[in-house]
């Protein structure tokens, strides 16, 4: 079967509705309940009243009564979707508890899993091993399903556009997150720690022998993508309770640091969002620190995770500290980057994972399709190139899981 048929056969199985999806004779699709622990940590939750507030100057006024802020700029820690959420795992059919497990972890504002599937069954046929889909803080199924409505965003973006004349790469795809970061750019480290804590719960659940369908004792592995490789990287640096001790590693269009990438794009963040973003959690994250008592808490020497999370969003903070992280793990890391692509291209990952002065052992390659690709969408599901696809995904992903396994 052709990468496209596969991609729309398991499409349309995709649901959180039903406790287990027979896909084949040979796979099955599980739901999981979680509910986060950490939700206390966002803007407005018990641990993070939010009383330092940074409203960049070009941004919506807070108490403008409008539908973007009706919509968008509710109290985060009060967004139950977000708190109370399904996952999906990808498993060989029979096996009562998994051995083996490996973490996948998605891009920027990523709404399904739909383009993830077909890369989870591959991987899962070629190892044995089950696929948790885990998702990333109010991504997924862990925002309101209003954020990707298309007429409720249509009004939001004629607003944006409205208020920003200039604005670059503005769509319905983007503007809910766009909207988000802009007006609270300390969103992405509040639901970046969110998801961490909730990995690590994840974690803590499957070593206690409480997941139903896995080992307590099983190897635990990680495939990111794109800013999900973040996430890895940070859980893999941190090594909480050594849970990540003998994980492998492989980032795919992923690895660099978060200023070394360029996110704007139709299908991520719009220019507005991004500027506003890069001022707060590079240009002045110093000075937020020092007047923001919580951030500066869980960023500092009190929180590992933190400090590695600093490491991960400056190329020149915290080198040497990144540096011997990625220098202790080198050997189970393996990096794939895309010649072509515009918002991580290979050279920046290379810069991060092997060290400013390449001396860092870690493996990576760099492949290049004969189609027409982008960052967002690396295995386009068109008829017309269907053939050129499926020797690109399996020549891309053969070593992968042969890495995994």
């Amino acid at each position: 079967m052709k990468y496209i048929d596969i991609f729309n056969k398991l499409k349309s199985a995709e649901n959180y509705n039903d406790q287990e999806i027979e896909i084949d004779e040979n796979t099955v699709m599980r739901n999981f309940n979680f509910m986060s622990k950490s939700q206390s940590i966002l803007p407005g939750g018990k641990n993070n009243h939010d009383d330092y507030e940074f409203i960049p100057s070009n941004t919506e006024s807070e108490y403008e009564p409008d539908i973007i802020q009706e919509m968008l700029n509710k109290t985060d820690s009060e967004i139950m979707e977000n708190i109370n959420f399904r996952y999906h795992t990808l498993s060989p059919k029979g096996e009562d508890r998994a051995k083996g497990i490996i973490l996948m972890y998605h891009g920027f504002n990523e709404k399904t899993w739909t383009k993830y599937l077909p890369w989870a069954k591959y991987i899962m046929e070629k190892t044995g091993k089950t696929i948790v889909m885990f998702p990333i803080a109010f991504h997924m199924n862990r925002a309101p399903a209003a954020w990707s409505d298309t007429r409720e965003m249509y009004k939001i973006s004629q607003q944006r556009k409205e208020r920003h004349p200039n604005i670059i790469c503005s769509s319905l795809s983007n503007v809910a997150i766009s909207t988000r970061l802009h007006n609270k750019p300390q969103r992405f480290i509040w639901s970046g720690l969110q998801t961490y804590y909730d990995a690590v719960g994840l974690m803590e659940e499957i070593k206690s022998g409480n997941h139903p369908t896995i080992s307590p004792d099983a190897s635990v592995d990680i495939f990111a993508y794109s800013i999900g490789c973040l996430l890895a990287e940070i859980l893999l640096m941190t090594n909480k309770n050594d849970y990540f001790s003998n994980s492998r590693f492989v980032a795919f269009c992923g690895g660099a640091v978060f200023n070394r990438l360029s996110p704007v794009s139709k299908f991520i963040l719009d220019s507005e969002a991004n500027v506003s973003l890069y001022s707060y959690v590079v240009e002045h994250i110093e000075s937020h620190l020092k007047r923001d008592v919580v951030l500066g808490h869980y960023l500092g020497k009190e929180h590992p995770e933190g400090i590695n999370f600093r490491s991960m969003l400056d190329y020149k903070v915290f080198t040497s500290h990144r540096e011997e992280k990625l220098r202790e793990m080198a050997d189970r890391i393996f990096a794939v980057a895309l010649e072509q692509d515009t918002v991580i291209p290979p050279y920046e990952v290379a810069n991060t994972l092997l060290g400013t002065k390449r001396d860092i052992p870690i493996r990576m390659e760099t492949v290049d399709f004969p189609y027409k690709y982008k960052h967002e969408d690396p295995f386009p599901a068109l008829a017309n190139i269907a053939d050129e696809v499926d020797e690109a995904f399996s020549r891309t992903f053969a070593p992968i899981a042969e890495f995994l396994k």
